[in-house]
């Protein structure tokens, strides 16, 4: 028997500084790091165990237990329980959690695995990167749906490269492991890399699926290239034999229509030979709403209605994107988690703005901030989108209400409350508009920040007056 020591060291829990703009509101909130003591802990295990094990799972036999003393102060070992793991992630307490965790290990009782890998999915949900990579040195990856697991958790997190270690990492890859790291990429603005990763998936003599397929749509929406998605949809039934379903029509309707291509879309529901469904006409809905084709959503909304009432909500009936109910949860896990973090920090600071509210602290300063870069837009040929504004009011006054939305208001607070030249980032619980896009790459460009954007759909990275989504997203 062979007793292996690991050296401790210490694992910081990095707070950068971070803007959050919500549908109503946008928060701004700052802190400074801090640290978590790590203890070793002492593994007895057979030389040729350890020697053969695959690197992954060597991490098992190297986890270190995260011990604080604020913890043990906190918590009676004696008297936690599942029960309180349990009810700490109902919370999104994810650090206490973690915490738990080591406890109920020195109590001699192990968390049972499907509960580990919650917690994986709730790192996720919340974009919790750093205990994310904690979450991960717990887990021991069995089979191919833990690999899955944390794969997912990371693409969440928008950390591809660890997503990608991972993946590399795996013994044995299925069809859905790479349909996974596809999705992975495309979600977080690396399309192209998700198609040199369905190349080499067909290099390695696997065949394709719809599942496959679907992917790379969704990574070809993220380069904005429908040339290539056409391609592959004439390949599926040419060179794989995979006859498309009226479910393969509507997602790659739904892929010409989100790169703007809205009468490509149409053309490309004219020439089906199926007999479009009510789904193809609410994606036609909602995607020409969402780039400012209001005539068109509109009619496409009068035939939801016909063929099938129930789908239009108050949103969608007031000509709205209506939010998917799983965004809504997830949104409301990460105010959970903004609100925990303020409560356990007291240096943590915010800044609340909703749209068109300029009676917060400092506001005269951010309001002839906003006005300044509008007038350095303006002079550099910038034209607001007012067709996103569906207030009936005059142009002016929709410029007006469109300059100090809160992601606006937050985004310019953000610069005169931080260092020059300092990134910055905004997390938003909604879709970003045509209008804020383009206004946020020309104040990159303005003020040579790289200004970092999560909305509901994908992350944004503005720098030097480019979109790292192409314009596409």
């Amino acid at each position: 028997m062979v007793r292996i020591t690991i050296c401790s060291r210490i694992l910081k829990f990095s707070k950068p500084y971070f803007w959050c703009a919500t549908q109503s509101s946008s928060r701004c909130f700052n802190s400074r790091a801090q640290s978590h003591d790590l203890i070793t802990k002492t593994i007895t295990s057979s030389l040729q165990d350890v020697l053969t094990r695959p690197t992954w799972q060597n991490r098992s036999f190297v986890q270190c237990r995260r011990v604080s003393s604020h913890a043990q102060m906190a918590y009676d070992h004696q008297s936690v329980t599942i029960e309180k793991f349990d009810a700490l992630c109902e919370e999104v307490k994810i650090r206490e959690a973690l915490e738990v965790v080591d406890i109920l290990e020195d109590n001699g009782y192990v968390v049972d695995f499907p509960r580990i890998l919650g917690l994986a999915k709730l790192c996720g949900e919340v974009e919790a990167l750093e205990e994310a990579r904690v979450v991960h040195d717990c887990i021991t990856p069995l089979d191919a749906r833990s690999y899955h697991t944390v794969i997912e958790m990371y693409s969440g997190c928008g950390s591809t490269d660890d997503a990608l270690n991972v993946f590399d990492e795996m013994p044995e890859r299925n069809s859905e492991t790479w349909c996974i790291m596809m999705k992975c990429l495309a979600k977080n603005g690396e399309g192209e890399r998700a198609i040199d990763m369905f190349t080499s998936f067909k290099e390695e003599g696997n065949k394709p699926d719809k599942e496959i397929f679907k992917a790379v749509f969704f990574a070809c929406v993220s380069l904005g290239d429908i040339n290539e998605g056409l391609l592959h949809f004439e390949s599926m039934y040419r060179d794989y034999g995979i006859i498309p379903c009226m479910e393969d029509y509507v997602i790659v309707t739904e892929m010409l229509a989100a790169c703007g291509h809205l009468d490509e879309a149409l053309e490309f529901v004219e020439r089906m030979t199926l007999e479009p469904s009510v789904e193809m006409w609410e994606t036609l809905m909602n995607l020409c709403w969402v780039h400012g084709d209001l005539e068109r959503g509109d009619r496409f909304a009068e035939l939801v209605k016909k063929l099938d009432a129930s789908r239009m909500n108050k949103e969608s009936n007031a000509g709205l994107v209506a939010a998917k109910v799983s965004d809504s949860a997830k949104e409301k896990l990460k105010e959970m988690r903004y609100c925990q973090m303020m409560r356990d920090d007291p240096k943590l600071r915010m800044r609340k703005f909703r749209a068109g509210d300029t009676s917060h602290l400092g506001s005269d300063k951010t309001v002839a901030a906003l006005r300044s870069l509008k007038v350095q837009m303006l002079d550099m040929g910038f034209v607001p989108a007012t067709r996103v504004c569906l207030d009936k009011v005059e142009e002016e006054e929709k410029e007006e209400q469109l300059l100090f939305r809160s992601n606006k208001l937050a985004f310019a607070y953000a610069i005169l409350d931080s260092k020059a030249r300092r990134p910055l980032t905004v997390l938003q619980n909604m879709r970003t508009c045509v209008d804020g896009h383009n206004t946020l790459k020309m104040i990159s460009l303005i003020t040579g920040r790289e200004l970092r954007q999560r909305d509901q759909r994908r992350f944004h990275i503005y720098k030097n007056g480019v979109c790292s989504c192409n314009d596409y997203w």
